[in-house]
C-alpha cells in the first residue's frame, strides 16, 4: 500500500500498548510494497528500539507467521525474520479491521537498492538451501498450500483478454494501460501459452516438494552491517509460503526482476552456499514458474488497474511495474531464454 490507511495514530498507540506492551510510540507509515490491501510502519518506542509493524486488511493465513517462527527458532535459520510474539504469545493480533504482526526493525537496504556482497550471496544460498531441506511437523505442513500447477492466473488473464476485445473505456491510466497491452498482445499470448504448456509437463513428472517462499526477489532480502557484523542480510516477505518444486524459489538465482540478480558470478557464489549442482535444477521447472510468475503479475496489474477502489497513484505503479517487466533482459526476455534453452 503506497498510501496510508484510514487508521488513527491513537489507534496504533493503543493497540501496540495493550498487545504488546509498547509506551510512547511513534509511528511512520512507509510507502513500500506491491501488496494493496497490507500497509507498513516503522515504530519507535519507549524501551528504545525500532521495530516493523505490517498490517494486513483481509485476514492473516496464520502460516505466514508461523513457518518463519518456526524457521528462524526450531532451525536456527537467523537469515529468517520471524515476527515478535504478543504478549499473550500471538504471533499476531487482530484490531481495527486488520491483523497486526510485529517484527524487528533492520536498518539496511533491499536487494534492488544494495547490490549483495559476495559473503551475503553465500549466506543467502545457504539460507534457502537450509529451508529447501526441512522437513515441517505436520502441523504446519497441513495447512500449507500444495503446487498443483493450477491454471487460475493463465484463465484470469484470458479473462482480461477477452474484455480487452470488446474495447473497454476507462481514463488516462487505463487507455495507457490498454495501449502497451494491445502492443505487446502477440508475446503476452505466447508467455500464457507456453506457461499452461510447461505446467502440462510437470504435472506429468510430479517433481518432490519442499518448503518454499516463493517471492524470493531482491525487495524481500535485506542486506546492511548492524552493530559490527558484516554481510548480515534478512529474508522477508513471507505471504506466498507454499509447498514446490525447489525451482519455485531458484528462479529468482539468475532471473530477477529489474535486472537484479542476473549475473553468473552472483550464480556461482549463490550455489556455493545452497548446495546444489547446477545440473539437479529442473530447466523444465525453472521456465515454468518464470513465465508463470509474469502471468501472475499481469493479472494482478489489471485486477489493480480495473479497481474502482484503487488509488492513482498505485494504479500508475501497477501501469510501471507491468511496463518495466518487458524491458530489454528483464523477466519477460529471461522467460524466453529459459524456454528456448529446453527446446
Amino acid at each position: 500500500m503506497l498510501t496510508p490507511p484510514d487508521l488513527p495514530q491513537e489507534a496504533i498507540t493503543q493497540l501496540l500498548a495493550s498487545a504488546y506492551g509498547l509506551h510512547d510510540i511513534r509511528a511512520e507509515f512507509l510507502p513500500l510494497g506491491a501488496e494493496a490491501n497490507s500497509a507498513v510502519f516503522r515504530i519507535d518506542a519507549s524501551d528504545g528500539a525500532a521495530y516493523f509493524l505490517k498490517l494486513h486488511r483481509n485476514g492473516l493465513d496464520q502460516s505466514v507467521v508461523a513457518v518463519p517462527a518456526f524457521l528462524h527458532h526450531e532451525k536456527g535459520i537467523e537469515a529468517v525474520m520471524a515476527p515478535l510474539p504478543a504478549t499473550g504469545r500471538e504471533l499476531s493480533v487482530r484490531g481495527d479491521g486488520f491483523d497486526w504482526v510485529l517484527y524487528p526493525y533492520f536498518d539496511g537496504r533491499n536487494g534492488f537498492e544494495r547490490p549483495l556482497s559476495d559473503g551475503q550471496w553465500v549466506k543467502l544460498g545457504a539460507a534457502l538451501g537450509s529451508i529447501h531441506r526441512t522437513e515441517l511437523p505436520e502441523s504446519l505442513s497441513a495447512a500449507l498450500p500444495r503446487e498443483r500447477y493450477d491454471h487460475h492466473w493463465r484463465e484470469g488473464v484470458r479473462r482480461y483478454q477477452r474484455r480487452f476485445i470488446n474495447d473497454v473505456k476507462g481514463d488516462d491510466i487505463a487507455r495507457r494501460f490498454l495501449a502497451f497491452w494491445e502492443e505487446h498482445a502477440e508475446e503476452i499470448d505466447n508467455i500464457v501459452y507456453r506457461s499452461e504448456q510447461l505446467a502440462s509437463i510437470l504435472l506429468e513428472r510430479r517433481p518432490e516438494l519442499v518448503p518454499c517462499h516463493a517471492d524470493l526477489h531482491a525487495g524481500n532480502v535485506l542486506v546492511g552491517d548492524i552493530d559490527g557484523e558484516s554481510d548480515r542480510l534478512a529474508i522477508v516477505g513471507w505471504n506466498a509460503f507454499i509447498l514446490a518444486p525447489k525451482e519455485r524459489d531458484l528462479m529468482f538465482i539468475g532471473g530477477g526482476v529489474g535486472h537484479a540478480w542476473n549475473q553468473q558470478r552472483e550464480e556461482a557464489l549463490f550455489q556455493e552456499g545452497y548446495g546444489a549442482k547446477k545440473e539437479d535444477i529442473d530447466a523444465v521447472a525453472l521456465a515454468y514458474y518464470r513465465h508463470e510468475r509474469i502471468v501472475k503479475s499481469l493479472l494482478e496489474s489489471c485486477d489493480r488497474m480495473f479497481d474502482g477502489t484503487a488509488s492513482a497513484e498505485d494504479r500508475e505503479v501497477g501501469l510501471r511495474q507491468m511496463q518495466t517487466q518487458f524491458l530489454p533482459d528483464d523477466v519477460v526476455a529471461i522467460a524466453h531464454r529459459s524456454y528456448d534453452a529446453i527446446t
